[in-house]
């Protein structure tokens, strides 16, 4: 189906998915460990007493420039801080001849953070949900586990050097210190980070720092390792490497990454660049390019505007998506608006063209952060 039909039927096609609308946002689940405005949290211990009266639980943020950790066996750290979050997803994808089915999924993340100079940070990851099987689910990248299960997705500790700032850890990828530059936030997670999604290798564990320069310059670079039972940076082991290079100003940014990967089949090679614009005005411009050593590219523009109470995305981005996608399109459009301070829903639309196949999907999120 044309991309000008596609776009007639989606007005009728979201108002059907209206009424759910109301149960249903957008977290994203990458940064919930960036969420801080959290009020003070108390956890009763019912089985002492002594715990009961002391009343010293996990807190919302106070302490945190203390150098002295309270870490009697009767309460949780008061330097300790927990934030959560949750996307309920209903939609349904058109994957060419074949109609779609409406589902629904969701997932959930907890993160516990810990400080205990008041400079670093131990990071605990846990998530759970069914988001991870359905079509919607690939688009979208909704994390999930099975049975429903809470497991834990990554463990890290940041920490000062000298004039650096170190991240090591499981789950941690070699750009996960990068400034990047892309003022873009993706409705789907096809186009995610501006179209640059090669940027932090495949790596499961990783060991990262950066630097700031001063006067808006920042640089930071890393080193990630596949699997536990290959060892670190042994033949076998699949690692990344991934250098960035990038400057902000007051109203626009630009950065430059390079990531290497050595995989089973082959080393690959990419190469990612970011650029924003960011006016003191109601609206942000979002670029991205990339391309690896055999000669794949991706270009990706988006634009972020105020329209009534919330935000309305249009994205646009050519690359290579899957093995049977190939010089393919793809649009995304949504508009988000807060219900309240935790609460946000976003319906949205997606299509990906190429020559031999058509998708298109419709999307309603809900998103709850606490």
């Amino acid at each position: 189906m044309k991309l000008f039909q596609r776009l007639l039927v989606a007005p009728a096609a979201l108002g059907l998915l209206t009424p759910i609308s109301a149960n249903a946002n957008e977290v994203n689940l990458n940064e919930i460990s960036n969420y801080s405005d959290v009020e003070s949290i108390k956890f009763a211990n019912f089985f002492n007493t002594d715990a009961l009266a002391e009343s010293s639980l996990i807190a919302g943020g106070e302490g945190l420039v203390e150098t002295s950790v309270d870490t009697s066996a009767d309460s949780f750290s008061t330097t300790t801080t927990a934030s959560f979050g949750s996307t309920f997803y209903v939609g349904s994808v058109d994957q060419g001849a074949d109609d779609g089915v409406t589902t629904f999924t969701y997932d959930f993340a907890l993160d516990l953070r810990t400080t205990f100079t008041g400079e670093d940070s131990l990071d605990v990851a846990i998530i759970g949900g069914n988001a991870d099987a359905t079509a919607v689910d690939d688009a979208m990248g909704g994390d999930g586990t099975d049975d429903d299960m809470l497991v834990l997705d990554g463990i890290s500790y940041t920490f000062p050097l000298g004039g650096f700032t170190v991240i090591a850890g499981d789950g941690v990828g070699v750009d996960d210190l990068n400034t990047g530059a892309c003022a873009y936030s993706a409705f789907t997670d096809v186009i995610s980070d501006c179209g640059t999604s090669s940027v932090g290798g495949e790596a499961d564990s990783a060991v990262a720092l950066s630097y700031d320069f001063g006067n808006g310059f920042t640089a930071a670079g890393g080193i990630g390792f596949a699997t536990e039972d290959t060892g670190i940076l042994s033949d076998e082991d699949e690692s990344t490497i991934g250098l960035e290079a990038a400057y902000t100003a007051d109203t626009w940014g630009f950065s430059l990454a390079y990531t290497d990967n050595d995989e089973a089949a082959g080393d690959t090679s990419f190469f990612s660049a970011q650029a924003a614009y960011t006016p003191d005005a109601a609206y942000s411009i979002s670029a991205g390019y990339e391309f690896d050593d055999d000669d794949a590219t991706s270009l990706f523009l988006g634009l972020t505007t105020e329209v009534g109470p919330g935000s309305l995305s249009v994205g646009l981005s050519t690359q290579e998506l899957a093995d049977d996608h190939e010089d393919n399109y793809m649009y995304e459009a949504a508009y988000s608006y807060a219900v309240n301070d935790g609460m946000t829903i976003t319906p949205g639309v997606f299509i990906i063209e190429d020559a031999a196949d058509d998708e298109f999907g419709m999307v309603v999120t809900t998103g709850f952060s606490f």
